[in-house]
């Protein structure tokens, strides 16, 4: 009488375990992704922010494209300081962010005159001169006007005051809107570097 084999569907050992290890492999791949996930989404959003530059208004110290890391944890703990550089929220459009740097403080008065620009605060009634030594040498503060600023205001200037939309034509900002001060140059390669502030604005 003649037997017949009968063919199983199982599988071999070896190919269980060669399953079984993918999985190990894989889930430990998703753990570390999950990880990741975990300490990157709370930086990306609370800590730094990437931002890129586009436009000349803060020439020629930051220019077009140029890749920008920006610190969002200090003003937490400190207020915005006069010179350093600041990306916000445009208060005409909130849901566009502009660059510019830090010139009048909430409680100053701030006056554009002949080229210059002069603050006026409880230490310095009378006012002072601002010395702004990132500005190209000669170059002069165009237009004719006087902002007083409220607890919550900041007085911004771009760089490059000949071809800046700042406060100077559209007011303060306020606080709340402010982001993060500008930490971190990331790019061009040539020019990666922390940014560092003026030391000699106040009298």
């Amino acid at each position: 009488m003649e037997e017949n084999n009968l063919k199983q569907d199982t599988i071999p050992a070896q190919d269980h375990d060669s399953k079984s290890g993918f999985l190990v492999e894989a889930w430990e791949i998703l753990k570390i992704v999950l990880v990741a996930a975990m300490i990157a989404i709370p930086i990306r959003y609370f800590i730094a922010q990437p931002f890129i530059v586009k436009g000349a208004s803060m020439e020629p110290n930051f220019e077009d494209t140029q890749y920008l890391i920006i610190d969002e944890t200090s003003y937490y703990f400190r207020s915005p300081e006069r010179g350093e550089v600041v990306v916000f929220r445009y208060p005409l459009n909130p849901s566009e962010f502009f660059i510019k740097r830090v010139i009048g403080l909430p409680g100053e008065r701030v006056e554009i005159k002949n080229g210059k620009v002069m603050i006026y605060n409880a230490s310095h009634p009378d006012g002072f001169v601002l010395q702004e030594p990132y500005l190209p040498q000669g170059l002069l503060t165009s237009g004719d006007k006087i902002i007083r600023l409220s607890e919550q205001q900041y007085f911004v200037l771009g760089d490059n005051r000949e071809r800046s939309s700042d406060s100077r034509v559209w007011g303060p900002v306020d606080r709340r809107f402010i982001t993060g001060r500008v930490l971190l140059r990331a790019w061009p390669i040539s020019e990666i570097g922390l940014i560092r502030e003026p030391s000699h604005m106040n009298p």
